[in-house]
């Protein structure tokens, strides 16, 4: 979240403030990491752990299709990670974070939320 205070002089006017806030996840003003919500950070690879992830092969094609996207578009909705104590999680998104892996991507972006290890046990079920 960045907030920056335009000042500008109109004709005829004095100078004139607006503040001005702009978030990366679209969040309002005085919402997401203070609350407890979640944010988007862009997070390197190697820091995410996907322990999940020999539960299942991804599809190669889907995969395929979401490297040419995001080649082209770059990545639309960022993947869920839970951070717990300073470690990142990553349960979905495998897709995803394949087609980031093959293209040598060295970040992700990621939907961020904070949680316990209790949480991290629930996830590991």
């Amino acid at each position: 979240m960045a907030n920056f205070v335009l000042q500008l002089q109109l004709p005829n006017s004095h100078l004139r403030s607006f503040s001005v806030y702009a978030s990366s996840n679209g969040a309002p003003p005085g919402s997401g990491s203070q609350n407890g919500g979640p944010v988007v950070l862009e997070l390197p690879l190697d820091k995410i752990r996907r322990p999940l992830m020999r539960t299942r092969a991804n599809d190669p094609n889907k995969v395929q299709e979401l490297m040419d996207s995001i080649r082209e578009i770059g990545l639309q909705i960022p993947i869920d990670v839970l951070e717990v104590d300073g470690v990142y999680y990553g349960f979905s998104g495998c897709h995803r974070y394949e087609a980031h892996q093959r293209l040598g991507l060295p970040t992700i972006r990621c939907k961020v939320r904070r949680g316990t290890k209790e949480t991290l046990r629930h996830h590991l079920r």
